[in-house]
């Protein structure tokens, strides 16, 4: 009787202790406090976008956005790919995959230009499973070139282009159902990964990730960035002549990061979820709203480095908020699921 009640006690502590991990760790404390030294430009009407990134040289928005209700999806998802064209300044999005006739629910994307025209890859999850699609971007016209599919697509999250034919990739999980999948999310266990495309071959470069997600690529300092919004930081890499990482460091940021854009400065702006619990229960369609949260990191050298909150809200506005492209004075701001998303102007 007296082990039992030990085993009993021990149990609970446990038990306990497993609880404030899983609150401290995911921002269930964190007070939000609404913060942005700028206004609401326009809300434009396209649900779930996602993911955006900016062509500052020829002045457009590229977007990924789907029609999800819940995330992860419990049934077949529609999207498509947008261009937002800034020199009309109307923010009026072009749909550019109307004419796509496979399933399509992207994610993450990518750009690379060469000449005239921009090799695109996109993340694609439907349920035969999941895909990179390559297409090809000229003159506001989009073509499909081919699907890549491989056993190290296990949860793909996002991708960065580095050339036309290489690329990176994160899976945002290990374990796509079970206790393994639990334990990631809950515990937080740091067992993602980072997979390098050379062109032939998929290789594992980066692991020991609490779930990856957002990545860029700085060619200019040859840095790679990875979103660890589990870990509430961003991993820092060196790419190595022959596509391999090497670890730099953690960039602590106090939020869950997920996109990751680069401004021509090289500055990394950062969607994010503040209390990752309460955007769980959003996607899930248990909550009404989600915090958002946008970062400014300035990474000058290793160990030096400074992190801004640029916008900071409950929800009201925008709910979940997943990246920002910034463009000159404007910022790109994405979310799960929301009807609209935002242009910020600072």
């Amino acid at each position: 009787m007296r082990n039992f009640k030990r085993m009993l006690s021990l149990f609970f502590i446990l038990l306990l202790l497993y609880i404030g991990h899983v609150l401290v760790s995911t921002g269930f404390f964190r007070s939000i406090e609404p913060q942005f030294a700028g206004k609401v430009l326009k809300e434009v009407a396209l649900k779930g976008a996602e993911d955006m990134m900016v062509s500052q040289e020829d002045s457009f928005v590229l977007i990924s956005a789907t029609n999800r209700m819940v995330y992860p999806p419990v049934s077949e998802e529609t999207g498509g790919l947008f261009l937002l064209d800034l020199k009309a300044k109307d923010f009026v999005p072009l749909p550019l995959t109307a004419d796509f006739d496979q399933a399509f629910a992207p994610h993450g994307i990518s750009f690379f230009k060469k000449d005239s025209t921009y090799q695109v890859a996109v993340i694609n999850h439907t349920n035969q499973g999941h895909s990179i699609e390559i297409f090809e971007l000229q003159d506001k016209k989009l073509s499909h070139l081919q699907s890549l599919r491989h056993p190290a697509m296990i949860r793909p999250n996002d991708l960065v282009l580095v050339d036309e034919n290489k690329f990176y990739f994160t899976n945002d999980h290990r374990y796509t159902e079970g206790l393994g999948n639990l334990a990631e999310e809950y515990l937080g266990l740091a067992i993602s990964n980072v997979v390098y495309f050379d062109g032939k071959d998929y290789q594992e470069v980066a692991k020991g990730i609490a779930y990856a997600n957002g990545i860029n690529y700085d060619r200019k300092r040859n840095f790679l960035y990875v979103a660890s919004p589990r870990g509430f930081l961003v991993k820092v890499y060196t790419v190595e002549e022959d596509g391999s990482l090497s670890f730099v460091e953690d960039i602590p940021c106090g939020t869950g990061v997920d996109n990751i854009e680069l401004d021509p400065a090289g500055n990394l702006w950062i969607g994010a979820h503040p209390n990752l619990l309460r955007f769980k229960a959003y996607a899930k369609g248990q909550l009404a709203s989600s915090p958002s949260e946008i970062l400014k990191v300035i990474y000058r050298k290793e160990g030096d480095y400074s992190v801004e909150k640029i916008y900071v809200e409950e929800g009201s506005k925008m709910s979940a908020s997943t990246v920002a492209a910034p463009f000159g004075n404007l910022i790109f701001a994405g979310n799960v699921m929301d009807e609209e998303f935002l242009v910020l102007e600072q």
